[in-house]
């Protein structure tokens, strides 16, 4: 079992409770066979990292299967591309699938000759009623649906047809391939659902062979029976099709039945989880694609700079429940930062550079500090970080009028830079038409180097700094929620319109010291007193590095509405 699984396999809750009781009760031959069988029409997101952790976690705990399917029956967005992306994240949140890769194409003719069975049994038709047509002859919630014309044909009718249906002899919408069970049932997916239908579109696995595709409610149950699986788990909005799997896993499997589960899907604040609407955000340009660290892709999250164990402990945090709810996204940030806390070097960047002059230092000078790259872990190192005359700081570390209790550096005021020197403020330039300060004249106390001021003074701030002379320009993303309301998904109008503006800063040039040499992309890093910052994975170059703000230092977000 490897360490994302172990991560996974301890906990308890209703489902593990489910299959205890199976377990007892010798259900399923003692055997646990779970599955994770995403459609390949777009990249996961953190609701389906969510299902790998509990059902890979599941198939650790009991120690059971758990398989990748690629439910793979509508060719229409469906890509290679989109397979590969699920895969590579999937290995990236920690789990393994070994030689256990299923596709639902690989089932095809299986499901095709599923369906003919049905109709030799005289409980499949192929309907002509066009999909308009079945939409009113299929009723309401408060009226029962009413027979298609077609449902009586024969069974010699409906195989003739079906089978023409695979050659090609008709068009899209001619005619669709429908279950026969009750018109009348209460539950309107009962009523003479449709299981196959024409779709001359060819497939990204097997081309031009088909041009009759399985419903996804009919191969996905399938599947899970010609897999073995024992329980297959599912989100709340499949509940009301449990009573069609069920019923198409009788009428044709005589043993292995798999038993489906529901639980609450994640529901994310500040951000959309639908499948619809992030390809809705990819396509119209909203985001720079699938991988955008604002997306809650498992791509952009990992572009970002979330990592893997962070993500696994997230799902675990929020566990598993049966009633849906909206979890906060500062839920994730906090197991973001908790990780990142842990294993991030710590170093120094200025985003915003404001030049400060060193009076008294000589020119031409440098010298080297040791700073510890982690101040509570010996064991991750030291690094030399260079110090001359002309440095660089935060535009925020310096006031002109300070408020009261301001501990930075001020006229007036004294103030410790990092690792190194005590500096006084002495004077200011100033540009002569914006009237804005570029630069601040300073003189430092030689003797307090990386120690207190031997006369006893007290310094009360500590600023971080970068050595001109020696800092890596740099440009830093910073990115931020990307809506400005908790549930976009559930306003009024358009989900597009509550995007935040304010959800991408870029800051350019930055500097950094220059230990940062050495960083390569995916790199997390804790940019003192800033927050935690990623060299991005998609832009970064050595002679242009461009860092993503992973998550603050604290939950400082102000939520607008």
């Amino acid at each position: 079992m490897n360490t994302a699984q172990s991560n996974t396999a301890s906990q308890s809750d209703f489902i593990r409770e489910i299959i205890d009781d199976d377990l007892k009760t010798g259900k399923h031959e003692g055997r646990i066979a779970t599955r994770f069988p995403p459609e390949p029409n777009g990249y996961i997101h953190i609701g389906h990292a969510k299902s790998v952790c509990l059902n890979f976690g599941i198939a650790a705990r009991y120690g059971g299967t758990c398989n990748l399917r690629l439910d793979d029956t509508d060719p229409s967005g469906e890509s290679l591309e989109y397979v590969d992306s699920i895969k590579d994240n999937i290995h990236w949140l920690g789990f393994d699938w070994g030689d256990r890769l299923f596709f639902a194409s690989d089932y095809f003719e299986r499901l095709y000759q599923f369906a003919c069975e049905l109709i030799k049994m005289g409980k499949a038709y192929v309907c002509s009623l066009n999909a308009d047509e079945i939409r009113e002859y299929r009723g309401n919630f408060t009226e029962p649906g009413k027979e298609s014309p077609y449902r009586s044909r024969s069974i010699e009718e409906n195989l003739e047809l079906f089978t023409r249906m695979r050659a090609g002899e008709f068009e899209d919408g001619a005619h669709v391939l429908r279950a026969k069970i009750d018109m009348s049932s209460p539950n309107i997916v009962m009523r003479d659902p449709v299981i196959y239908r024409i779709k001359r579109e060819p497939h990204y696995r097997t081309g031009a062979k088909w041009v009759i595709y399985p419903m996804y409610d009919f191969a996905h149950c399938l599947s899970d029976a010609l897999e073995g699986i024992t329980h297959s788990i599912c989100t709340l909005e499949f509940e009301n099709n449990r009573p069609l799997y069920d019923w198409i896993v009788e009428q044709l499997i005589e043993s292995h039945r798999p038993q489906q589960i529901e639980f609450a899907r994640l529901n994310l604040s500040y951000t959309v989880l639908s499948k619809r609407m992030l390809i809705e955000l990819v396509e119209e340009g909203y985001v720079k694609g699938w991988d955008d660290p604002r997306m809650p892709t498992v791509a952009g999250m990992r572009r970002r700079g979330y990592t893997p164990r962070a993500i696994r402990n997230f799902c675990a945090v929020i566990g598993v429940a049966k009633n849906e709810n909206l979890v906060d996204i500062s839920v994730l940030e906090h197991c973001v930062r908790e990780d990142l806390n842990e294993t991030a070097p710590r170093a120094m960047a200025v985003l915003k550079p404001l030049r400060v002059v060193i009076d008294n230092y000589p020119e031409g000078k440098s010298e080297e500090f040791e700073c510890a790259n982690h101040p509570q872990k010996p064991e991750m190192g030291m690094r030399t970080v260079p110090f001359s005359r002309i440095l660089y700081i935060e535009q925020d570390d310096f006031q002109e009028n300070p408020p009261g209790k301001y501990k930075r550096l001020a006229p007036g005021q004294e103030v410790r830079l990092r690792n190194s020197y005590v500096i006084r403020y002495e004077s200011i330039v100033k540009d002569q038409k914006s009237g804005e300060i570029v630069e601040v004249h300073c003189t430092y106390d030689a003797e307090t180097r990386n120690g207190p001021p031997p006369d006893g003074r007290k310094i009360k701030g500590v600023i971080h700094w970068v050595s001109a002379a020696h800092a890596i320009p740099a440009e830093i993303r910073i990115y931020d929620r990307l809506f400005r309301v908790p549930d976009p998904a559930g306003e009024s109008g358009d989900f597009k319109d509550y995007l935040n503006p304010d959800s991408l800063e870029v800051l350019s040039p930055c500097y950094l010291e220059p230990s940062f040499k050495d960083a390569v992309p995916g790199n997390a890093y804790q940019f003192e007193r800033l927050g935690y910052f990623c060299a991005d994975s998609g832009d970064f170059l050595p002679d242009r590095p461009v860092f993503n703000r992973i998550v603050a230092l604290r939950e400082s977000w102000v939520k607008n509405s």
